[in-house]
């Protein structure tokens, strides 16, 4: 294209464009958009928003491929997106949760632009509080398998995980409840109870590893320094369009 439209295009631009992959579930998506849209318009002001460019997937198929442990097919799927993003005009992918992080590698080998892990932004922002030992929540794959935990492990962090019957009740929480919008008073009270344990086992803080987790449990209702992974993950997003 040109013209001299499109020659004002560079100056227009007050920030890079954030590709997302999204859909996983669309509960989380819709916080990304809405903490990214509200971080750039504090920002830069007036009626700024965030320039997107997201591939929002049906969730039951991606569940589907986790429960199947298929987990090349959802790769290969994931990574031709993100390069479908790229060729759109994407400067930054954003993978919009923290299960499909299992894939990273895929997606990061099918572009050319920056990929922003999940787990390096968390690991930073626990780092940034002089935290050693920290709890994690998640899906059963992001708690018990080591594409997560070795990720945070790498940055020098001790990861404490529930026992394995709290590790099951959080994963049936989060598929059963959450990714379908349902919050239960009663599953946020266990859910205090699992991360009150898991400070009694030494831990100085807790993450939040799974975006929806922050729709039922908020940095109110917990003693210790929690780390929302989609809050954190969204705004170095917005850092990395406005830098």
């Amino acid at each position: 294209m040109s013209g001299p439209f499109y020659s004002l295009l560079p100056t227009l631009r007050p920030m890079k464009t954030i590709g997302i992959l999204g859909g996983m579930s669309s509960e989380s998506s819709i916080e990304y958009e809405r903490i990214i849209n509200k971080a750039v318009r504090e920002r830069l002001g007036g009626v700024h928003s965030a320039d997107l460019l997201i591939r929002s997937y049906d969730f039951a198929e991606i569940e589907s491929l986790q429960e199947a442990g298929n987990w090349d097919a959802a790769g290969q799927l994931l990574a031709g997106d993100a390069a479908r993003l790229e060729e759109a005009g994407a400067d930054v992918i954003v993978l919009a949760t923290n299960t499909m992080h299992k894939v990273a590698r895929q997606i990061e080998d099918a572009i050319r632009i920056p990929f922003l892990h999940i787990a390096d932004a968390t690991a930073d922002a626990v780092k940034a509080e002089g935290i050693e030992a920290i709890a994690l929540l998640g899906t059963r794959y992001t708690m018990e398998q080591d594409f997560y935990r070795g990720r945070l492990t790498a940055h020098g962090l001790e990861v404490i995980v529930p026992g394995a019957g709290d590790r099951t009740f959080i994963n049936d929480v989060i598929f059963n409840e959450l990714v379908q919008g349902r919050i239960v008073e009663e599953s946020k009270q266990r859910y205090l109870q699992i991360i009150e344990r898991l400070h009694e086992r030494g831990a100085e803080g807790v993450i939040a590893g799974c975006t929806e987790i922050e729709l039922l449990v908020t940095p109110d209702d917990v003693d210790l320094p929690y780390f929302p992974t989609a809050r954190i993950h969204a705004l170095a997003a917005v850092e990395f369009a406005l830098e």
